[in-house]
Formats: C-alpha cells, structure tokens, sequence
C-alpha cells in the first residue's frame, strides 16, 4: 500500500461506520505512535498456512471487530454463491484469547445477518472440536476463534468448510476475492437472533465419544500409568481430561494452568514445542514419577509430549519423533487388522524423512503435503477411495484417522497415552520404542530454528533471505554435496548434478529444500501466519544397537551444528 493509499486507509478509519471508540484509538496511535500506526494500516492482514492471524487492535492489519466482520461478510456472500438452494448454517468456536467470545458473537451476527444459520458454542472449545462439529451438524463451513500457540496480544481467525478441514485453493483465493472486492461500510452487523444457535451438550458428548473410539485400543494396565497433563490456561481442559478418564486413565492436572486465561499468566509462550512452556508439568511430572506428560497449545491443536529417557529424567519430545512413535504404533494396529493397498499416512515437506521410511516398509503410500494440517486434510478430500491411518508435522500435531480434519491434540493425547501403556506392559518407555524404531529405520534427527522479522521491514527482510537462496544456492552442506534443489514456490525439482529437472506435483508455495547426497536436508521457509522465517534441519545415520543411541545422537547433534554455523543462523 502507499503512503497515500496508508494515508487515506487512516482518514477513513477515523470516521462512521468506524465507531466512536475506535476513532479516537485511530488518533491516539498517530499521536503517540506512529510506527505502530503505519504497521496496523500498511497492508490487510491475509490468510496464511493456519488462516488469518495477527495482532489485536485497530487498523487493517490488525484483528478487530471490522477486519473480522469484513471476513464473515465475504464468506457469507461466497456461501450463497455456492449453495443458491440450501439452507446455510456454521459452526463457531473460540477459544480463551482476549476478546475471543465478543469476537465469536460479532461472527455469528453477520452470519445471522445474511440469513445464515449461526451455530455457537456457549463457551470456549478446542479447534478439533470445532472440525469434527462441522461435520457432525452438517454445515458448510466453520470458525474459530484463536491465535494458536501465539503470544496475548494477538488474535486469529480460521476458516474451514465443508469437509471439517481449513480452507485451500480454490476456495481460499475466491473468498479473499470476495472480502478483498467489500467496503467496511457493506457488513451487516445487525444480528438475526433467531438464526443464533447455542450448541448443546450432546455435540460435546459425541466429539468424546469418537476421539476415544479412534484412539483407545485397550491398552492393558492402564490403571498404572501415571500422566501428568496441563492445559497451558487453554481450551484442551474442556476434553482432554474427559477423554482420557472415559477412556479408563487417571489424570493428575496442573491446577496452576487449568483455568482458561488469555494471559497465560504461568508462561512466557503458551507453546508445547517449547520445553519452558512445559516446566511446571515437567516438575509436577518428577515429583509424581510420572510415566508420560502432555501439554497443549491454546486451541489444543498441538501437544507436547514428554517420557523417560535414558537417564530415567523426563524429556521432551519434539514434533517428528512423536509424529513417528504415533504412525508406527497406527501401523502396526492396522496390520494387526490387515493392511490394504488403499492405506496410507501422510506428512509434509518440512517433516521428517523417516515417515517416508515407514511407508515403504510397510507397502504403502505416504502422502507428502505442503506445511500445514489443511494439506493433508485436503489430501484426504482428494481421495475418498483410499484409507487414511494418521499423519503429523514437525510442529507437534497429529491427526488419528479423518473424523476431525485438523491436527487434533485431543484424541492424539488419548493415543499417547495408550503407546505409553502398552510400552510399560513390555517394561519399556516410549523412549525405548523410539530408539527400537531408529535400529529399524535409520536414526533421523531433525532441528527447527526461527528468526522473527517483525513489521514492514521485517517482511523486506524475509524476501531477501529466500531471493538469496534461490539466486545462490548452496553447494554442500557439511561437506555433503546438494543434488536436489526443490523450489516450491516455481514447481521445480532440480539435479545440481545432471541439471536434470522434474515438476512438483503440489500447489505452489515459497518453500525451498536442499537435499544432499547423504539424505540431509536444510529446507526455507516464511511462515505463513507469523513474522517469521523458519529454517529446518534434518540429519540420518545408521544405529546399529541401541546402546549406541547416546553415540548416533552426538554425531547428529555435532552435524546440526554445524550446519547452523555454515548457513550463519
């Protein structure tokens, strides 16, 4: 946007149909803060991987009342687009954020609004509770309410249709076509309070329900597993705990963390990928001698786990070795019940390699999607005649078969738990499981590093990062020469080598991986809903024993490092 289309964005947002209250915070900000001014109206905030997030406040680039109001007045336009002759209904969900439960009722609204039956929980409820309700009332698309595992400040909004999963082309682009083609001036706020539907406690009931037929598999002894699990003051305490004991365990919870709150007042990030997130659980964990410790994310689409390790202390997990534990045991129950050409697992890009191991030892397919769980959903739309087993990413989700369409850490908590079960029966910990896993396959390690580039120079910043690694690719990687060049973003694979290429069969998306000819890879990334560059590291050697874990590991560690060094990070 230019500075006299900011200027003009500014001017239009300090008088009707902006209310009083915004106005006069549109003014504050250019008198006290004009940077803050210029990054809230220098673009509109789009959808990314996860839909559209971003920080709270006023402006376009900001979530508030308008932004989010302009949202739903598209999307209801774009439904009666598509559904001329059906009577149209959402679900809406939100979960603990600030101003998540003003925000849901302003969406439900301007559905209301256009004749658009609103379907809103009454309080807050988990992202996969949202996706299996989609589908379970039969709406033709959902909301909620959430900026993930994001700090207080920011709020975010995801959109999913008919199928339970997020949006993807065509339908993404077409819809922001339609918010992008309405003035703030066209949204209905006028709320139809008859078409404004509670939902009841039977839809809660069936979510349950489902998240335990998917993922209780009768573990024995499951009476002596000890788990510690924590909420991190989010929405998962609305179903993880119900899950598990009708499952038949015994949850000790983090009471300190179990009350919903915006703030997340015991956390400085309310992120399970990080282990200081998960510190009262882990100390909660060591004074019980628990066997296993879960924690999830706001909107309890991700979890993190932690086990006994070696040592007998207990370590966190991180995304692809939980990813993995879970697909291995899923494959072996389902060869147990005899595996069919139609099975498959999927995964993405940015994953770990050794799914794409697992597939192939079992003869059978792994999808590999772009990043983000609405490609994997989509993967299962695309291909109604084939079984999906589960799947995940690095960033510590899961999905345990299609029921819900999103990663799901509620039914995936359930199937932690019943792996852990299992494995003490044996007289192992998962830790042992995993390692048995890296004598099978090869011992991969993965490493995820970030850098945030906040505001307008920030993204400037980003763009150079990728331009310069597509205009002077790397040559080897610790000393491994680079074959494989796959740029995502122009849908070409590329020998360094041979010069030999091959087209991409996935949509197009800024991505770029580096594969050397030992099979380590450095792949670049923007994140799509963060002001962040991600850059991830993935690292194999053979293990012979496990004893000789501790030995592989440090080797890995070492190579990871110096990859680190080597790319300047």
């Amino acid at each position: 946007m230019s500075t006299s289309n900011i200027d003009n964005e500014i001017a239009a947002w300090q008088k009707a149909p902006f209310d009083a209250q915004t106005q006069k915070e549109v003014a504050q900000l250019a008198t006290e803060n004009p940077l803050e001014l210029e990054d809230a109206f220098y673009k509109n905030l789009a959808f990314g991987t996860g839909g559209m997030r971003g920080l709270m406040g006023v402006g376009p680039n900001r979530i508030n009342a308008y932004t989010l109001g302009r949202n739903t007045q598209g999307i209801s336009n774009y439904l009666k687009k598509q559904y001329p002759n059906e009577p149209l209904s959402v679900a809406i969900a939100y979960d603990c954020r600030h101003q998540s439960d003003h925000l849901a009722q302003i969406v439900a609204n301007v559905f209301s609004a256009n004749n658009i039956n609103a379907h809103l929980f009454p309080e807050l409820r988990t992202t996969p509770a949202l996706s299996f309700t989609l589908k379970h009332l039969k709406c033709q698309a959902g909301i909620v309410l959430t900026a993930s595992h994001n700090p207080p400040e920011y709020n975010g909004y995801k959109v999913y249709w008919t199928d339970g999963g997020q949006i993807v082309p065509p339908e993404d682009q077409e819809i922001i076509k339609e918010i992008e083609s309405l003035s703030f001036e066209t949204i209905n706020f006028t709320p139809n309070k008859a078409l404004i539907k509670t939902i009841d406690v039977s839809v809660d009931e069936a979510f349950i329900t489902q998240s335990c037929a998917q993922a209780n598999f009768n573990a024995p002894n499951k009476e002596g597993l000890n788990i510690v699990f924590t909420s991190l003051h989010g929405t998962s305490i609305t179903a993880i705990p119900a899950v598990l004991e009708k499952a038949g365990y015994t949850v000790n919870i983090v009471k300190e963390q179990a009350e919903p709150d915006g703030d997340f007042p015991t956390v400085s990030s309310p992120n399970p990928e990080e282990p200081e997130a998960l510190a009262m659980a882990l100390a909660l964990g060591e004074e019980t001698q628990a066997d296993i410790v879960i924690g999830t994310d706001p909107d309890s689409d991700r979890l993190g786990v932690a086990v006994r390790g070696l040592d007998g202390t207990l370590q966190l997990l991180n995304g692809n070795q939980c990813m993995v534990l879970m697909t291995a045991f899923l494959l072996e129950k389902r060869k147990e019940q005899g595996l069919v050409d139609s099975d498959y697992i999927a995964s993405t890009i940015v994953s770990t390699p050794m799914m794409e191991a697992m597939a192939a030892a079992y003869n059978i397919e792994c999808k590999t999607t772009l990043t983000g769980f609405k490609w994997i959903a989509d993967a299962i739309k695309k291909h109604p005649d084939q079984h999906f087993i589960g799947g995940g990413e690095e960033s510590f989700g899961f999905m345990v078969g299609d029921f819900v369409r999103d990663k799901d850490a509620v039914t995936a908590s359930l199937l932690a738990c019943e792996m852990a079960s299992f494995a003490k029966a044996k007289g192992n910990t998962l830790m042992d499981e995993l390692i048995d896993l890296y004598q099978e396959y090869g011992c991969y390690q993965e490493h995820l590093i970030a850098i945030t580039k906040k505001g307008k120079e920030g993204s400037i910043a980003i763009e150079n990062n990728m331009k310069r690694l597509r205009e002077q690719p790397l040559e080897t990687i610790d000393s491994e020469k680079v074959v494989w060049v796959h740029d995502y973003l122009k849908g070409v694979a590329t020998n360094i080598q041979t010069n030999d290429t091959q087209k991409i069969a996935l949509p197009t998306s800024n991505v770029l991986i580096y594969t050397t000819e030992k099979g380590t890879k450095l792949a670049a990334r923007p994140s799509g809903t963060e002001p962040k560059i991600k850059f991830y590291i993935s690292v194999n050697k053979p293990l012979d024993r496990a004893e000789n874990y501790p030995k592989v590991k440090e080797a890995l560690d070492l190579k990871i490092n110096n990859i680190l060094k080597e790319i300047a990070l």
